[in-house]
């Protein structure tokens, strides 16, 4: 994982629409959230800052709020697939 990235993920069944991340040698860097709820979106992204992103998955993955998920769960989501094409690629 290394080297530094841009995500972007569009949310799926949240208030968020989409979050963005920069993530840089396995560590986020950067997290926002496109619409949500402010205070709490704002606190997770200031949580996740400086974390491993192995670390952040398994803190958030699986915590719901809605339609089986949340803003939190989507963020690992986003994780996890950011992973994966990181794997993919590098085969």
């Amino acid at each position: 994982m290394g080297g530094e990235s841009t995500v972007s993920y569009p949310t799926k069944g949240t208030c968020s629409k989409r979050l963005d991340l920069t993530i840089k040698d396995g560590i986020i860097k950067s997290c926002s959230f496109d619409k949500g709820c402010t205070g709490n979106l704002t606190g997770i992204s200031a949580l996740v800052v400086g974390q491993d992103v192995d670390r952040v998955i398994g803190l958030l993955e699986g915590i719901q709020c809605r339609n089986g998920t949340s803003c939190p769960d989507q963020l690992a989501k986003a994780l996890i697939r950011f992973k994966a094409e990181r794997q993919v690629g590098a085969s």
